[in-house]
């Protein structure tokens, strides 16, 4: 596996499937800044249909319906059809994502801790999704709301030590010693 974060904001996100896997999806993208996702699902529930809006096709998507996506994640149905559904997606180039079948995955969503833009994340790689989500309960009480401010410090930092010429591993030592006199991780 290949960690790396994507702008959510800036990808073409499909859904398909149906039922509350497809809904807590909805909702991590939306929570997660994807402003360009369209849903669909041969059954939609209500509280989908509510939280998804015009963005539901209540249908199942075809190669079509697929071009130009980035992302796919397939949700709550059986294994045939989301096998279906994730071939015909990276027969467009998207990469897909196959909640709980491993195998039918390309990327793996991991447990996270976002305190402002500070992003701090858990992946088993598909292998214990349990394991991750209580790594990031126990984070989560280690690193509290003030981490978004002291990030925003940081960043205001760096950017007054890139203006007066400093170099990377400068910038990185000041990093340092200013989270180390802070005492932010004693």
């Amino acid at each position: 596996m290949l960690p790396i974060v994507v702008d959510a904001a800036r990808a073409r996100v499909i859904l398909v499937g149906q039922g509350p896997q497809l809904m807590r999806r909805l909702q991590y993208l939306d929570g997660n800044g994807a402003e360009d996702v369209t849903v669909f699902s041969a059954k939609p529930e209500d509280e989908l249909r509510a939280a998804a809006g015009n963005r539901l096709q209540e249908r199942l998507p075809g190669e079509r319906d697929l071009k130009g996506a980035k992302l796919v994640f397939v949700a709550g149905l059986n294994r045939e059809r989301a096998a279906v559904m994730a071939a015909t997606a990276r027969l467009v180039g998207a990469l897909v994502n196959v909640e709980d079948v491993t195998d039918l995955c390309d990327f793996h969503t991991p447990a996270l801790i976002r305190r402002g833009d500070l992003v701090v994340t858990v992946s088993t790689g598909g292998k214990s999704p349990g394991l991750a989500r209580m790594f990031r309960e126990y984070l989560e009480d280690r690193i509290g709301p003030e981490w978004a401010d002291r990030l925003e410090t940081l960043a205001q930092e760096r950017t007054k030590w890139y203006a007066d010429g400093l170099e990377g591993h400068e910038v990185s030592r000041r990093t340092q010693e200013m989270i180390e006199q802070s005492g932010w991780l004693a």
